[in-house]
């Protein structure tokens, strides 16, 4: 999301309600991309809470923007990567399951993008969190996922508190085969609320992403707790 958000008066306290734009779903067709898949080591994350997930309303399918102003993949071209790698029958299956926490594959995704298999015990989320400036696509090759994400743009900077207006929420079940896209600073959070299956996705980020922001949330109060960088999950 390109666009500049509405700014906010920097604060800890609550600010004034957010309103924002509906935004609705990727295109339905994606140009396709020609990546070859490059799988790194397994790692384990034995934090319930983890560190990566991808997000989902999207934005317009503009083209991404990377270093120095090249030109990256669309969003469409990210999600039609994300689909035929979830079926990828063999990769899928040679990501270890781990019930204590999520395991994940490092891939390489088309366009110079940042991409990766993850695996979600049940009852796993990742908590709300947004992914700065980079659009992306997920989809599910195993399971089911559960997505809550805000049809809201807000601000990027200046607040550490802010209210949500009424009808900005949106959620969704993401099953087998499903996938979704989402733009510039798109907020959400990501559930696998199954209780006996794992459920396994395909991520991709472009460009590869620069921060996480978390979030904690009290019914229309959501609160900025912590920013991330690449150092922290590499």
């Amino acid at each position: 999301m390109s666009a500049s958000s509405p700014s906010l008066p920097t604060s800890t306290s609550v600010s004034e309600p957010v309103t924002a734009p509906v935004i609705d779903s990727p295109p339905a067709d994606s140009a396709p991309a020609d990546s070859a898949l490059v799988v790194s080591a397994p790692v384990v994350d034995k934090d319930a809470t983890a560190r990566r997930t991808a997000g989902t309303d999207v934005a317009p399918a503009d083209r991404g923007t990377g270093v120095a102003g090249v030109a990256g993949p669309t969003v469409a071209e990210l999600l039609d990567f994300v689909r035929r790698t979830a079926e990828d029958a063999a990769l899928v299956a040679s990501l270890p399951l781990d019930p204590e926490g999520r395991t994940w594959l490092r891939l390489d995704g088309p366009g110079g993008s940042e991409a990766w298999l993850i695996s979600w015990p049940p009852g796993t989320g990742t908590g709300w969190h947004d992914h700065a400036e980079s659009t992306g696509a997920f989809t599910i090759a195993a399971g089911a996922l559960r997505e809550h994400s805000l049809a809201a743009r807000l601000p990027t900077d200046g607040w550490k508190t802010l209210e949500l207006s009424e009808g900005v929420d949106r959620t969704r079940l993401l099953a087998t085969g499903q996938g979704r896209a989402f733009g510039r600073h798109h907020v959400h959070e990501v559930l696998n609320e199954s209780g006996h299956e794992h459920a396994v996705s395909v991520h991709a980020y472009y460009p590869p992403l620069p921060q996480i922001r978390r979030y904690s949330r009290s019914g229309a109060v959501l609160r900025l707790e912590q920013t991330e960088r690449p150092e922290d999950w590499q």
